[in-house]
């Protein structure tokens, strides 16, 4: 076999939509957890090529596994093992923000570019840096934009009025990449965050939101509090509904309530992580970038 597609049992349905595109065939990758904590890996491999998928959210006890599954594949004589992790942890501390603190984007590179031939990820959380290679060194790590299949789950014709409403500065080009094939006009935020939960925010030229629907559109959600203070900004400036849509989300249940009752009729996510608002894959993206990027060899 020249190539083959492994997955953890968390992302087997997104990697079988992987694997179809693609036509490769999807292995198990079996973990299990003692109760002091440590992990057990299994995987079987026939394959020259192995591509690992794998998101990395609650990353602590997923990167011990994920290491011993590449281990798993090499000892079994595969001779590339590639990482696809739609979601790639521990991207956005890129500096120490205080004495003492390690910068984990650095340790987490440069332990993914001990382990793997190349590494594949979307919409990484970076805000110094501008490319993934600047992280993960001498192998080919690719970093994808979800913007195509977010733009798509809008729809081809939307309702006109519509205005796409982006968190932050970093999101402007990100949020305009999707607005301006559909027409759609763009508000972007402004945001100070003061703590993990605590974000004073404003959205310049919010007036135009009266009236008209809006979606607001994010790479990440996590606690949802940025997300929770922009929709109260546009119920209060008059829009007539809010939706959601994110590359990927880590909010818990009660985070994804919290929102609703917020104000937010809907929120759309990719794939990415396995969550309850999961609905667009991500499956189109990767499988062209694999294609392009010569794993299936």
């Amino acid at each position: 076999m020249t190539a083959a597609l492994f997955a953890f049992t968390e992302q087997r349905q997104a990697a079988e939509r992987l694997g179809r595109l693609c036509r490769l065939p999807v292995k198990p990758v079996e973990a299990r957890r003692f109760p002091d904590g440590e992990s057990l890996v299994r995987v079987e491999a026939q394959a020259r090529t192995a591509l690992l998928y794998a998101s990395l959210d609650h990353p602590n006890p997923r990167i011990v596994e994920l290491l011993l599954a590449a281990s798993a594949l090499r000892d079994q004589g595969c001779e590339r093992v590639m990482l696809i992790a739609p979601y790639l942890a521990y991207m956005r501390q890129d500096m120490a923000f205080h004495p003492g603190e390690a910068v984990s984007q650095r340790v987490i590179g440069r332990l993914l570019a001990g382990w793997f031939d190349g590494v594949m990820t979307v919409d990484p959380h970076l805000h110094r840096i501008a490319r993934l290679d600047e992280v993960i060194r001498g192998i080919p790590a690719i970093s994808l934009s979800a913007a195509p299949v977010l733009a798509a789950a809008i729809g081809k014709a939307p309702d006109p009025r519509t205005i796409l409403v982006g968190p932050d500065s970093e999101s402007r080009p990100w949020v305009e990449s999707m607005a301006h094939p559909l027409g759609l006009d763009v508000l972007i935020g402004e945001k100070v965050r003061k703590g993990d939960r605590d974000v004073v925010l404003r959205v310049p030229g919010l007036a135009a939101v009266e009236g008209r629907p809006v979606v607001l559109v994010d790479d990440l959600i996590s606690s949802g509090t940025t997300l929770l203070a922009c929709a109260q900004l546009l119920r209060e400036a008059g829009a007539t509904s809010i939706e959601a849509l994110a590359t990927h989300v880590l909010a818990a249940d009660a985070d994804l309530d919290r929102l609703a009752a917020g104000g937010i009729s809907r929120i759309r996510a990719t794939d990415s992580v396995a969550s309850r608002v999961a609905s667009i894959a991500l499956a189109p993206v990767l499988g062209q970038a694999v294609r392009d990027a010569g794993w299936l060899a």
